[in-house]
């Protein structure tokens, strides 16, 4: 018997001490598993392979339709849609302005009074637009819900994607309930072709959402206000383009504000004022994203469309692309399930997709009633009201230097505007998707 327990014993401490590894190396498995969940990369990717799964069959059928000489042997009941979607009219008119000659000489006739009451109806417009969106995207994005003492934790909404697609799923209806109301006229653009302005569209608008997990709101808008400099640098790179002098110095001033109110955040401060390496990968992105859109979008122009027609297109692929990603996921039924437990969530949702659908539709009105130079005042007061507001509803601490710095940047963008209308008036072009 002794014998039996001096060899049994170690046995079963062997036994029992392998099997507690085994559950501690599978739990670190597990979390080691969430936390690759969690980095912004990859969830980055898997969005991606969402799409492709979508972009990829859709190439190789546009290729097999225009290889096959379907738009001369085609028929039956796919003959119309398969037209509309892969070849169009393919005749490129004039642009499209969507009657801003008209509409301003028509304000210019009119009564000074009433041109300047509809200038403060798009002023005010476009600011309580994206500035109840900008804190309402920083609330979400930012703040836990379901936390009923301060000592609780909550819980986070994680999945920017899905707020995208709330996004777009309302832009695409006010935009098909104005293109049935006032009837346009049809455009020879192939429907295709909005998809690569959509994807890039859904890009960049992840990127912002996703940044502020990362970044404070004040620096995302003053890294999107200054969009400027790598611009230019792509336009001296790729198209070697000249500028004035004035662009030069008003870069300059920009880069000079920015580093100033960067490097004025340190980490001692409030957790949501320190910028991560990570912050500034999301934020170049969301740059190169954005500027790849509006390039797209003012190609497509070229057809003869209307501004609400361009919103119509690419919210419709932006739809198809987020909600086919969100399934394959499985992540739209648990941001749903999110909603039902938190219905404090679902009023900012919709609420944030009703102020991104309002935006857009100022935007087209503002360009078309007084030009891209008004539209770009107003823009860039709303970024420095933004961070205002938003300074004061999130405490985020700016010190003295960084408060210099924002007003450097937006001195900077006031010069530019200043000098462009001065020199020549801006055409008329393709309207970029806000938010």
């Amino acid at each position: 018997m002794p014998s039996f327990s001096w060899r049994v014993w170690p046995a079963l401490g062997l036994l029992l001490f392998s099997s507690t590894a085994a559950a501690a190396e599978e739990e670190a498995a597990a979390a080691l598993l969430d936390g690759w969940t969690d980095v912004w990369f990859f969830r980055f990717l898997v969005n991606m392979l969402g799409y492709a799964t979508i972009v990829v069959p859709g190439y190789f059928l546009i290729r097999y339709f225009k290889r096959s000489n379907y738009l001369e042997r085609g028929s039956g009941v796919c003959y119309p849609l398969v037209k509309t979607c892969v070849f169009g009219s393919e005749d490129k008119t004039g642009l499209l302005d969507d009657g801003s000659a008209t509409s301003r000489s028509e304000a210019d006739s009119g009564s000074s009074v009433r041109h300047a009451l509809k200038l403060i109806f798009c002023a005010a417009g476009l600011q309580a637009s994206y500035l109840t969106w900008g804190v309402l995207q920083e609330r979400v994005m930012t703040r836990s819900y379901g936390a009923v003492t301060p000592q609780e934790e909550g819980e986070r909404f994680k999945d920017s994607q899905f707020l995208v697609f709330m996004n777009r799923i309302l832009a695409l209806t006010v935009s098909g309930i104005c293109c049935v109301l006032f009837k346009y006229p049809r455009h020879g653009a192939p429907m295709y072709k909005y998809s690569f302005a959509s994807l890039s569209n859904i890009l960049s608008s992840w990127c912002q959402y996703e940044a502020l997990k990362y970044i404070s709101f004040p620096t995302q808008v003053l890294a999107k206000a200054s969009k400027v400099i790598p611009v230019m640098l792509m336009g001296k790179i790729v198209s070697h383009k000249s500028y004035e002098y004035w662009e030069y110095f008003t870069a300059v001033l920009i880069s000079v504000g920015v580093s100033m109110f960067l490097l004025s955040s340190t980490t001692g401060k409030h957790p949501s004022t320190v910028t991560t390496f990570s912050g500034v990968m999301i934020l170049a992105g969301y740059i190169v994203f954005d500027s790849f859109t509006s390039n797209w979008q003012d190609n497509l122009f070229k057809y003869k469309m209307s501004s609400v027609q361009m919103m119509f297109g690419v919210n419709l692929f932006s739809c198809l692309f987020t909600v086919g990603s969100l399934l394959e996921q499985g992540a739209f039924f648990d941001s749903l399930a999110f909603m039902t437990r938190h219905s404090e969530f679902a009023c900012h949702a919709v609420l944030l997709s009703v102020c991104s659908a309002c935006g857009q539709l100022f935007i087209f009105y503002t360009i078309s009633q007084f030009g891209a130079a008004v539209f770009t005042i107003i823009m860039t007061l709303r970024q420095a009201f933004a961070i205002l507001l938003s300074c004061f509803l999130y405490g985020h601490a700016i010190t003295l230097v960084g408060g210099l710095g924002i007003v450097v940047v937006f001195l900077a963008l006031f010069l530019r505007v200043y000098a462009r209308s001065r020199k020549k008036p801006i055409r008329q072009s393709g309207l970029p998707q806000k938010v």
